[in-house]
Parts: structure tokens; C-alpha cells; sequence
């Protein structure tokens, strides 16, 4: 799969992937969305953002998540 609007560059936010090379990291965009923001909301706070820069930070989070296997802590019976 190729992101053509997700950059990594070691000079930018210490390498974290980003939104076309702008410093603002692909992970604040998905914090935005899981936190309840709407894509409007999200545009219009920040207009250097995109709507193809929203939809390619989801389907980069959807490759990440397929390739990733986590350990998942079991919950701790109540006694």
C-alpha cells in the first residue's frame, strides 16, 4: 500500500509520521478523531488539514492494525 500524504523524515517530529510533511503528526489527527472530533470540526481548526489527509491517517491506521499482533491484558477477576 503507498501513502502519498504520510511523510517520515527524521527532521520533522523527531521522525513520527506526519501529514505531508507539515509538523503534525499522523497520531494527533487519529487522537482527534477517536476523542469525538467530527472532519469538519477538524478543517475547520486546522486548515492546513485536508479531507484526503483524514482519510489517508485512517487507512494508514487500518494497515498498522492489521500488521499488528498486541497482547491484550485479560481483566483481573473482582474477588
Amino acid at each position: 500500500m503507498v501513502f502519498t500524504r504520510i511523510t517520515i523524515d527524521p527532521a520533522v517530529c523527531t521522525g513520527k509520521p506526519c501529514i505531508r510533511g507539515l509538523r503534525f503528526p499522523v497520531a494527533r489527527l487519529l487522537g482527534l478523531l477517536a476523542a469525538g472530533e467530527t472532519r469538519e470540526a477538524i478543517l475547520k481548526d486546522y486548515p492546513y488539514i485536508e479531507t484526503g489527509d483524514i482519510d489517508e491517517a485512517l487507512r494508514y491506521a487500518a494497515f498498522l492494525a492489521e500488521d499488528e499482533t498486541v497482547e491484550l491484558l485479560r481483566p483481573v477477576p473482582a474477588k
